[in-house]
């Protein structure tokens, strides 16, 4: 036998079991990996009509066996949103299930092939939608009409009281919602500037332009003239984009929560929120809601306005990862179980007492 041919096949044998080794791994991460992605619930793509064009929703359910559910109709918050927000919904929706609740949203116009454009809607446009969609929830034999609420995050606290106004809720599910949007925008400007260690002369600038687009947008300013007075520097603004804060900026929602007196209230607030002003939007909503008594608002110390652990959101990597393995980490502690215990306590009759 030639010398060289055992440590070849030794070789060999190494180079196969290395082979092995990493496919089983590899085989269990993936598994692992559906696993986790699996959620306690049913999910169905329907289809919902409102002013000539369609929704494109997804609706889903809990697996207990019952023939119908309440139902919680989610209102996004700002930007490009699908139904499913790129499945970041779905451990919400899972707990929604958990406490018995079924779970509806859809891709907003313009994204994910569904008609229109997202940026020609106002706040009352998009109240009208959530309306439509309720409407459509309580013509369904699987859905209790008289359990139907709002979640709503960040831009939908200037949606969810107009919904209420237009059709009955049984709750609403606030997170960090905005009040005023000349006063939240000022606020994550200077939020943003402070995280970034801004000199004073660069805060000064920065403000000055704030203020100058706040003149244009209150004379009605074209985007061309937008466009003239930042000496041609949109900084990332489109026309599409100033067409919907022209519609929108003067919104406040101090008047309209007003509807949402005496119906149960879940305001969850992040502890490190650089997008809304929670000490501000807490203010307003124990002004407005509080005589009522139905309002419970919860801080999460370590919360981002999305909601993520601050720990983790300031990882690319981490949030990557935990995305991939354990999606339900991803969230502040205690917010997906606060979530569950507050429907399931709507559904057992449970008292929300102000808090």
């Amino acid at each position: 036998m030639h010398p060289q041919i055992r440590p070849r096949r030794r070789g060999l044998r190494t180079a196969v079991w290395s082979l092995v080794t990493t496919l089983v791994v590899a085989a269990a991460l993936a598994g692992v990996v559906l696993w986790q992605h699996s959620y306690a619930m049913d999910e169905q793509r329907v289809s919902i009509r409102h002013g000539g064009h369609t929704l494109n929703a997804v609706l889903a359910t809990p697996k207990d066996g019952r023939e119908r559910h309440g139902l919680v109709v989610y209102v996004h918050g700002d930007g490009p949103v699908d139904a499913t927000h790129d499945d970041g919904y779905k451990p919400l929706w899972e707990a929604n299930a958990k406490a018995g609740y079924a779970s509806l949203s859809w891709d907003k116009p313009g994204v994910a092939g569904a008609p229109g454009n997202w940026l020609g809607q106002s706040m009352d446009d998009r109240a009208d939608e959530a309306a439509a969609a309720i409407a459509w929830a309580r013509a369904r034999p699987d859905i209790d009409g008289d359990r139907i609420g709002l979640w709503g995050a960040s831009q939908a606290g200037w949606v969810l009281p107009k919904v209420a106004a237009k059709t009955p809720v049984s709750f609403v599910i606030a997170v960090s919602p905005a009040i005023n949007w000349l006063r939240q925008g000022r606020y994550h400007l200077l939020a943003e500037l402070r995280a970034d260690g801004a000199s004073a002369s660069r805060t000064s600038a920065a403000i000055a332009t704030s203020d100058t687009t706040r003149r244009l947008l209150e004379r009605h300013a074209t985007f061309e003239e937008y466009v003239q007075t930042m000496d041609g520097d949109a900084d990332g603004m489109t026309a599409d984009r100033w067409g919907f804060i022209s519609k929108n900026y003067t919104a406040d929602a101090t008047q309209d929560l007003r509807a949402l007196r005496g119906v149960p209230v879940l305001l969850a607030l992040a502890g490190h929120d650089m997008n809304v002003d929670t000490a501000d939007t807490e203010r307003v909503y124990r002004e407005v809601l509080d005589p009522g008594g139905a309002l419970t608002a919860e801080r999460y110390p370590d919360a981002t306005h999305s909601f993520l652990k601050q720990s983790i959101e300031r990882s690319d990597l981490k949030i990557t990862f935990t995305a991939l393995f354990m999606p339900r980490s991803l969230f502040a502690d205690g917010f997906l179980d606060g979530q569950r215990q507050f429907l399931k306590d709507l559904g057992s009759g449970g008292v929300v007492r102000s808090r």
